[in-house]
């Protein structure tokens, strides 16, 4: 790559100062956000409890106080590294390495949500090198990849995730880390770096199962890069996928003994626009996170598919083609300017990890493809891209200066688009990224307003009626009700709640003659209940 006569020394110190933002965005305000359920069943498979034995053992049917509920997010003598396994193993669609790591740190640091979300950080930190020696495997230009850094370092999505008490930062990490030693292998061609590549795959693969895609990204760019040629190469692949598959039959065993019980909200059916939308809002927070704008507003209903309704005139709308352009553009330019074997590495890894999601959800129906977390290998290919289009447009010598400038101006946008979203995000409780527990910091403030609050649920319900308690008050009770009748003892209370019910529960209540339920929180789905008359 040539380059234009420009102060190199000034961006490069622009790039770190982005790259130190970056790092802070990590770290900052880290127990701030909503603990949603996800990472409270985090906290119970690491602590060593099953999601059945969460269920059974948690006292129900008589009242109890917040710290009752998070004894099950914390570690315990009782519960030792046996139990976290076996606890595992009972939803095996989760390997095991991340939790691992999360055991280890909550010995020493104990169980805090800022312990526990500060493992997901730290492991995005290693993120920055590998990036950086990706780029130097494909381009052999740093300046690209100090650009990849700095998009990284303050890309929206990828600070949500590193914040997020979830395996997915160790995903993107070994996404990275295998690519590197994938592109090494193929070049140096020995035995050492092979099986150095089969040791990435197993820690990916350990990591998590969406790896699996990753890996078959690979073979299908060296199948391509050999003209479908079986060279000692790809034999060589085939035999480091084969060894990382054999240390994940067990696991592998474990899911489809669980398989029915995986997994299943992800494969509920949504509309085809509903799709495209969440498609393109989960696309932009790669550069720009658009829920800045909308203030206690849930983007993503996946429970009911019932999403936030865009208005025509919303302005903010139309960074999306903005950031599309340039994506494109960034794709154009790299196909033109690199070496097959580089564009073609970048194209492969985005194209086989999203339209293995994309593909199922419109053939039979699901919305595997509209959750960000699971395009993050994707989306490490279009930031890559995109540095690269940075990298070129600054350096280029046929561009006049003016025009460099422009495009310096350019990425000086698209960088501050996402410093301003990660300065709004880390100032709020809750994000699109909640999900279904998006509102849990509005329904605890309505429930800790009051003097004496009990709040009630099923007691399948558990891991949701937890995740609130991190936002309740002391003073809040709870009660967890099986199939027996509600205790005469609710009514000491000043206010009663009812909070997610199962429909039988909530059946059961609306159809008692003593009680009746008022609708205070429909999106939450948070009742009062009055009590009419004296039960008995």
């Amino acid at each position: 790559m040539t380059r234009y006569k420009y102060n190199l020394p000034y961006l490069h110190c622009f790039l770190i100062a982005v790259i130190l933002l970056g790092i802070f965005f990590r770290f900052v305000n880290l127990d701030k956000k909503v603990y949603w359920i996800d990472e409270v069943h985090t906290s119970v498979r690491v602590v060593g409890y099953k999601k059945t034995e969460f269920v059974d053992e948690v006292p129900s049917d008589r009242i109890i106080n917040i710290k009752d509920l998070q004894v099950f997010q914390r570690l315990s003598p009782e519960r030792n590294w046996f139990d976290t396994i076996n606890a595992l193993a009972a939803n095996a669609e989760h390997t095991p390495a991340y939790y691992a790591i999360a055991r280890l740190a909550m010995q020493v640091f104990g169980s805090s949500v800022a312990a526990t979300r500060g493992v997901a950080a730290v492991i995005s930190l290693f993120v920055f090198p590998c990036i950086y020696w990706l780029c130097l495997e494909l381009f052999a230009t740093p300046l690209v990849g100090w650009i990849a850094m700095a998009l990284v370092a303050v890309s929206p999505v990828h600070v949500l995730y590193a914040q997020e008490a979830r395996q997915y930062s160790l995903l993107t990490v070994t996404t990275l880390l295998a690519s590197i030693t994938f592109l090494r292998a193929i070049r140096q061609k020995t035995k050492l770096i092979w099986g150095m590549y089969a040791l990435t795959v197993v820690l990916g693969l350990y990591s998590h199962l969406l790896f699996i895609l990753v890996s078959f990204a690979h073979g299908v760019y060296l199948l391509l890069q050999e003209q479908f040629r079986v060279t000692k190469n790809f034999l060589a692949y085939l035999i480091a996928s084969l060894v990382g598959i054999v240390t994940l039959i067990p696991w592998i065993i474990l899911y489809f003994i669980n398989a029915s019980s995986i997994g299943e909200w992800t494969a509920r059916a949504i509309s085809f626009d509903t799709l495209i939308k969440r498609w393109l809002l989960n696309f932009t927070t790669l550069f720009f996170d658009i829920q800045v704008a909308y203030n206690n507003v849930q983007f993503f209903d996946v429970e009911a598919g019932n999403d936030i309704q865009f208005n025509a005139n919303d302005i903010l709308l139309y960074v999306i083609p903005v950031f599309i352009a340039l994506v494109v553009y960034a794709f154009y330019i790299l196909c033109n300017y690199t070496s097959t074997s580089s564009w073609s590495f970048v194209v492969t890894l985005l194209f086989i990890t999203t339209i293995s999601l994309v593909l199922p959800d419109v053939i039979s129906g699901g919305q595997r493809s509209s959750i960000a977390r699971y395009l993050l290998p994707g989306y490490l290919a279009i930031q890559i891209a995109v540095a690269y289009l940075f990298a070129n447009r600054l350096t280029a010598t046929y561009l006049k200066h003016s025009q460099q400038k422009i495009w310096q101006i350019i990425l000086a946008i698209a960088l501050a688009s996402g410093i301003v979203s990660c300065i709004v995000s880390a100032q709020a409780e809750t994000w699109w990224n909640k999900y279904s527990s998006y509102y849990n910091p509005d329904i605890a403030d309505i429930i800790n307003q009051a003097n004496q609050p009990l709040v009630i649920s099923s007691q399948k319900r558990v891991s949701r009626i937890t995740s609130l308690s991190y936002e309740l008050e002391p003073k809040v009770s709870v009660l967890l009700v099986s199939e027996t009748e509600i205790p005469d003892a609710i009514k000491r209370f000043s206010e009663v709640f009812l909070f997610r019910p199962d429909a039988e529960l909530q059946a059961r209540l609306q159809n008692h003659p003593n009680y009746k339920l008022e609708l205070i929180h429909a999106p939450g789905q948070l009742w009062r209940i009055q009590i009419t008359v004296e039960s008995a």
